[in-house]
């Protein structure tokens, strides 16, 4: 995913209003391919729950991390995610550029409450773009982890800090 490459790969929406300073710069960073040409190193990590369901998702924060997300890497274990977190709320788009692992992606939006699930099919560089523009976070899993442990639309996604707006934006209300 730069910013998206699916399995770690999202591009925001180039078209649409830009909320902030930091989605105009990832929007560059896209746009002017700022990912990394290799597998990024595993990246800090945190539990997350879904309903009783646990996984172990690696953390991308910056342009190069959302950038790069699953690029070039080659297998990704049933417990393990990555989360993209977003400064803001946004219409978000990803897809599978340089990412051979097949992926599903939660579109999350800043409650936690899943919006959207996708499955992104490996390489295929066509964004797969939200049907809103609420999306702060993204859910990268292994195609049909979703399916495969009864986690739908509707369902929130905590951490073992609590809310994902606690966890990563705790000034906010």
């Amino acid at each position: 995913m730069l910013a998206w490459a699916a399995a770690g790969c999202g591009k925001p929406d180039a078209g649409g209003p830009k909320a902030s300073l930091s989605e105009a710069t990832e929007t560059i960073a896209v746009l002017e391919n700022i990912h990394l040409n290799h597998a990024q190193p595993k990246l800090k990590t945190m539990k997350l729950w879904l309903g009783a369901n646990e996984l172990v998702a690696e953390i991308c924060t910056n342009q190069v991390q959302v950038a790069t997300g699953m690029m070039f890497r080659t297998n990704l274990l049933g417990n393990e995610a990555m989360l993209f977190v977003f400064g803001v709320p946004h219409r978000a788009s990803f897809y599978m550029k340089n990412t051979v692992v097949p992926l599903s992606a939660a579109y999350i939006d800043p409650d936690g409450i899943i919006l959207e699930i996708h499955d992104l099919q490996p390489r295929n560089e066509q964004s797969v773009t939200a049907g809103t523009d609420r999306v702060q976070y993204v859910l990268e899993t292994t195609q049909g982890w979703f399916k495969r442990h009864g986690v739908a639309t509707g369902a929130v996604v905590r951490t073992e800090f609590g809310t994902l707006q606690k966890t990563f934006f705790p000034r906010r209300p």
